[in-house]
């Protein structure tokens, strides 16, 4: 995002944040992130884990009662949930990192250390407009999954340790994966029988095959669409060590991206949570779609900055490699 994407507001009048106290281990109850948030005027709901609630319907009824703000305190799943509601309704959306992973908020430049910094854009924030995903009828801020990358998701060790579980278990998962045959079209573009996908709401890094990295833009209005297909020589492994391979389908794309197998629901993976999506699931981006408040100090918004875990990719990149290379020679 540029620095000229964004402009200033005025403070919100009637506030509305919802707060999970266990997302990120504890995270919003450690940083106290109810307590600031009513002592800046926002009426908050704290979620009871033994009393589940329809967040969409909460957010609606919100707005429906004066709410000219809504935010969420929690991991992405619960971001992607509340902003599809913010989106529609019109009203700014504020994103504070209290989650695990809190990747929507490193592409926006926020503070994953001190999610309670990001309280200030209730008062004296910035506004900027950005992509939505869509799988279905789902909204997604991230990415959506299928097949093997789907299937990681529902491992229990994902969410505790998420780049450690796609270090060790995807390669494995690609080279040994047996769920459904997938295909996917993308324009006249059509991908059969892929191990697997990710649709992202803007793209990844080209050598970022498992999406860990970091997206350089949110406003570009494409989805990004990598199918992983493990079945091509030995070669695969070195061409994927260097950021480009065969087995890879990498691209960008304003078009709608359909994703389809031979049964009525498919397991996947939306914005890290594992859910089941009815067939065939139509993936599209609403450029602009979503206002976001941020705060004006955003540490990781500088163009210079680094885009975190380059070394990550590198060895998932590898490790792919070697379970395509394994696949067909061992």
């Amino acid at each position: 995002m540029t620095e000229n994407a964004f402009r200033p507001v005025t403070a919100a009048l009637r506030p509305y944040l919802i707060v999970n106290p266990r997302s990120g281990g504890g995270k919003a109850s450690r940083f106290r992130i109810a307590e600031q948030a009513r002592a800046l005027g926002a009426q908050v709901l704290l979620l009871d884990p033994s009393q589940p609630q329809d967040l969409t319907t909460v957010a609606r009824r919100a707005v429906d009662d004066g709410a000219d703000l809504l935010g969420v305190a929690g991991g992405d799943g619960t971001q992607a949930l509340v902003a599809g509601v913010a989106a529609k309704s019109g009203v700014p959306f504020v994103v504070i990192p209290a989650g695990t992973r809190n990747h929507f908020a490193m592409d926006l430049g926020l503070d994953r250390e001190d999610p309670s910094a990001t309280l200030a854009a209730l008062t004296d924030g910035v506004e900027l407009r950005v992509d939505l995903g869509f799988a279905g009828e789902r909204v997604f801020v991230n990415n959506v999954s299928f097949g093997a990358y789907a299937a990681l998701v529902q491992d229990p060790a994902y969410r505790d340790d998420k780049i450690g579980t796609v270090l060790r278990i995807l390669p494995e998962f690609l080279a040994r994966h047996e769920g459904p045959e997938l295909v996917v079209r993308a324009g006249l573009l059509t991908v059969d029988r892929p191990d697997a996908v990710l649709v992202s709401n803007n793209p990844y890094r080209v050598d970022d095959p498992a999406g860990l990295g970091r997206r350089a833009q949110l406003d570009s209005g494409l989805l990004g669409v990598l199918a992983a297909r493990a079945e091509t020589p030995a070669e695969t492994a070195a061409r994927l060590r260097g950021g480009q391979a065969h087995g890879l389908t990498n691209l960008a794309t304003s078009e709608e991206v359909v994703v389809d197998i031979d049964a009525p629901f498919v397991p996947v993976g939306l914005d890290g949570e594992a859910v089941t999506l009815p067939t065939p699931v139509r993936c599209r981006i609403i450029p602009g779609a979503l206002r976001i408040r941020v705060p004006h100090h955003r540490p990781g918004a500088a163009p210079a900055a680094r885009p975190p875990g380059r070394g990550a990719m590198r060895r998932v990149a590898s490790a792919v490699g070697r379970a395509v290379h394994g696949r067909h020679t061992g």
